[in-house]
């Protein structure tokens, strides 16, 4: 019975939640037990034959997760009812050298390392697509003069692809971090019991490079009976830190598709409703919704973090809630992620609106480049500052036009003809290095993110 939106299929893609299928999770720990004794066989330390017997029946398909369920409920222990299920297919000959050296967290640790290395897998080419679409969308819209709010007013001109120049450079360095992390993240840990490799001697590491290297993963280096969960606080941290990105594009999707301001809106389509109530409504629905997902997203980090002060070699403080913070995080921002590319890709830009915009201050907006020309003339800053503030007040008060009433003060007239005015109040004059900044940040992000998409 269906609980979650994740259950129900409202959240998630297939090819994510397949990766923490209970199924998937056995496989992957069944081919732990098969690469770790085909490793302990090619340097004698079991008999090839069992070897090859425990990773034939390994990876048979034959181990259910009914049967593996129904062990269980006997021995009230998942790893021991996984063993003891492959124990009851395999040869008696190679049924002693199952799990040799092994303890149940060599399995957990090494499975969730699988789990994370397949969900990077998914992950990341979404993130370099994203910041390649948003690179397309800052050089589409790099001449597009557009109000530059900050503290929610109006303060100076910017590029509007200079908005996605930003998302699209933060996303491409999130790849980078993701590229970063697989060393620490990946761990391949099969040193038993308190993690002296006991049972396996002098032998354990060399037995242990050689599972990492059949799993894709990176020998550890040292552990307790666990890998330390530092390596899984920062795992959730950067799955955090990328939604976090989303949601700081979703904010500002949001704020543009205001009425007031109305310069960007999510597409519409044929059928949709924005309101049960109100027919004209076309709500940012989407982009709410990545925002309501990041703050979930961003609550896992605390559990993670809580989990890495454990008693002396370990105990299970952690491993409850692990099951789900980990699939939790995945699933959420392979959703946001698939959520804001759609958002962005079919995002509606009205030109109109924006340079309409521009002119809601009646030319206060260029208030900076007056005082940067009146500089140029030689007049003090802070002597133009103020005739700056004087007449911008006085126009906002009497509602009249800023430029003329520029034109018409003897402390500027004095200075600027009125041809130099004019000039000031053109919005494409003030882009500044935006098309340069566009363009650098464009290439090297299609340099750094096209190989993953």
């Amino acid at each position: 019975m269906p609980i979650l939106p994740i259950d129900s299929g409202r959240y998630g893609t297939d090819e994510m939640k397949e990766i923490f299928d209970d199924q998937k999770k056995i496989t992957y720990q069944l081919d732990i037990e098969a690469a770790v004794a085909l490793s302990q066989s090619e340097i004698k330390m079991i008999p090839k034959d069992a070897a090859l017997n425990i990773s034939k029946m390994a990876r048979s398909g034959k181990i259910s997760v009914k049967r593996v369920k129904q062990l269980e409920a006997k021995s009230d222990h998942d790893t021991a009812a996984l063993v003891e299920a492959l124990s009851e297919i395999c040869k008696p000959s190679a049924k002693p050298w199952i799990h040799y050296g092994l303890t149940s967290n060599d399995l957990v640790d090494t499975s969730n390392s699988l789990q994370i290395r397949d969900t990077l897998q998914i992950i990341e080419p979404k993130v370099a697509k994203l910041a390649i679409i948003l690179a397309d969308q800052a050089i589409k819209y790099k001449g597009l003069p557009a109000v530059g709010r900050t503290h929610g007013q109006h303060a100076s001109i910017i590029s509007f692809g200079l908005k996605f120049a930003n998302w699209s450079l933060e996303m491409s360095k999130h790849v980078e971090r993701i590229e970063e992390i697989k060393k620490r993240v990946l761990i391949c840990k099969t040193l038993g019991v308190v993690g002296t490799g006991s049972l396996m001697g002098a032998k354990a590491l060399e037995v242990q490079k050689r599972v990492a290297q059949k799993l894709e993963l990176y020998p550890a280096e040292v552990t307790t009976q666990i890998v330390a969960r530092e390596r899984y606080a920062e795992f959730i941290f950067y799955m955090a830190l990328i939604g976090s990105t989303l949601e700081k594009i979703a904010v500002e999707i949001r704020n543009l598709q205001r009425t007031e301001i109305g310069e960007v809106a999510e597409s519409f389509k044929k059928g949709q409703m924005g309101s049960s109530a109100v027919p004209v409504k076309r709500n940012p629905v989407k982009s709410e919704r990545v925002t309501s997902l990041s703050r979930l997203l961003r609550s896992q980090i605390s559990v993670a973090f809580e989990n890495i002060p454990l008693w002396h070699e370990r105990d299970l403080s952690n491993s409850a809630n692990e099951r789900f913070i980990i699939p939790t995080s995945s699933i959420l921002l392979d959703e946001m992620l698939g959520t804001m590319t759609r958002i962005v890709s079919s995002l509606f830009v009205n030109e109109y609106r924006i340079r309409q915009n521009l002119e809601i201050t009646r030319g206060q907006i260029f208030a900076e480049f007056v005082l940067d020309a009146l500089i140029q003339k030689g007049v003090p800053r802070f002597e133009a500052y103020r005739d700056i503030q004087r007449v911008a007040f006085a126009s906002l008060e009497d509602g009249t036009d800023f430029k003329e009433a520029v034109k018409n003060d003897k402390a500027f007239s004095a200075h600027l003809t009125n041809e130099e005015i004019d000039k000031i109040f053109i919005p494409e004059n003030h882009l500044g290095a935006s098309f340069d900044i566009i363009k650098k940040v464009s290439n090297k992000v299609k340099n750094s993110c096209s190989k993953f998409s």
